[in-house]
């Protein structure tokens, strides 16, 4: 897609449901392989893509989890999750459509659900590609964090924005 033709008016937001997996999954692990290469070797992002193999997991997300859907007519361009009011578990946005503005319309919309239970804070994991995006929008790092995932150490932060 030539990204001239593309214009944030376009995008529309909306609340994720059960058959949007397929898509989020798929958006998910080619986020992961393109745009992350940088900060992660070939070994980290394919222990990393291999979340997408937990069904229930995602099945957990959908039906559990606050979940909001950018759409560029009927294509998801990214999506974030957040649980328990407070921590944002994913936010992804297509390879094709980053740097164009999605992440923050996702992320303020998000933000004012977390403020609507009445949170102190909003928390999540975030990768060190996302790290740049979560500090722009207020958030710090409270600690460097090294995870597993299946035998494979993958470093990222856990960073968190304070509502006064």
């Amino acid at each position: 897609m030539s990204s001239n033709t593309f214009n944030s008016q376009s995008i529309t937001i909306r609340k994720g449901i059960s058959k949007d997996l397929p898509e989020m999954l798929e958006l998910f692990t080619s986020t992961i392989d393109e745009v992350c290469q940088k900060d992660y070797k070939p070994q980290q992002i394919e222990a990393w893509k291999s979340g997408a193999e937990n069904k229930e997991r995602w099945i957990n997300v959908i039906s559990s989890q606050h979940v909001l859907i950018a759409e560029n007519g009927n294509q998801i361009v990214g999506f974030c999750t957040l649980d328990k009011g407070n921590y944002i578990d994913l936010l992804f946005v297509h390879k094709d459509y980053q740097q164009k503005g999605i992440a923050a319309m996702l992320y303020h919309e998000i933000e004012k659900e977390a403020l609507e239970h009445d949170t102190k804070q909003i928390t999540a994991d975030v990768s060190k590609t996302a790290r740049p995006f979560f500090e722009k929008m207020g958030f710090h790092v409270i600690k460097e964090q090294i995870v597993h995932v299946r035998g494979i150490a993958l470093t990222n932060y856990k960073m968190t924005k304070k509502f006064s």
